[in-house]
């Protein structure tokens, strides 16, 4: 890995870090009284992730980010939740953007979508039950309001820092690496 993405690779965790810290305050259960929701701050890292760095290196920031968001402020259980629906979102996220049919809009509504399906998928298995799927149609619903506003932002993001010099990344190995 190239010294200078490596080092921005971290930048990009820890920012996702704290955007995912950050959400813990945001009272968005006063709008959606639901248990579990938040708007998914740290996707919008993921995002730009995907956009600017591509697949590997956005998986290794979103794994990174839910190992230690789970050591600093969570638990195993949430480590399986923000992994299972971490890794199901990024893998939709990247064949909707492959197909080149969705917008940012697109790939992170379906993101969403994909991310609320695999904590399902992991609350399912560590229950032991299927009941969690009754939860789902809830949580899509709240996923789509979110995917929206993330994948807005995201757009304006991926717009403004589009031609910075800086993001664009030579394909040429640093001479510190």
């Amino acid at each position: 890995m190239k010294t200078k993405k490596l080092t921005f690779c971290a930048i990009l965790v820890a920012l996702a870090l704290c955007m995912s810290l950050l959400e813990r305050f945001l009272p968005l259960t006063y709008l959606f009284p639901l248990p579990g929701i938040k708007l998914g701050l740290s996707n919008l890292v993921t995002l730009f992730a995907l956009y600017f760095l591509g697949f590997p290196y956005a998986c290794a920031i979103l794994v990174i980010r839910c190992v230690l968001g789970s050591i600093f402020a969570g638990s195993l259980t949430s480590l399986a939740y923000s992994l299972t629906g971490g890794i199901l979102s990024i893998l939709v996220s990247f064949l909707a953007m492959k197909l080149n049919l969705f917008s940012v809009y697109g790939v992170s509504l379906l993101g969403a979508c994909a991310h609320s399906i695999g904590q399902v998928i992991a609350a399912s298995v560590l229950l032991g039950s299927i009941s969690p799927f009754g939860y789902l149609p809830l949580l899509l619903c709240v996923s789509f309001i979110t995917g929206l506003v993330i994948g807005s932002v995201s757009s304006l993001l991926l717009r403004n820092l589009s031609g910075i010099p800086a993001f664009a990344f030579s394909n040429q190995e640093d001479s510190n690496s």
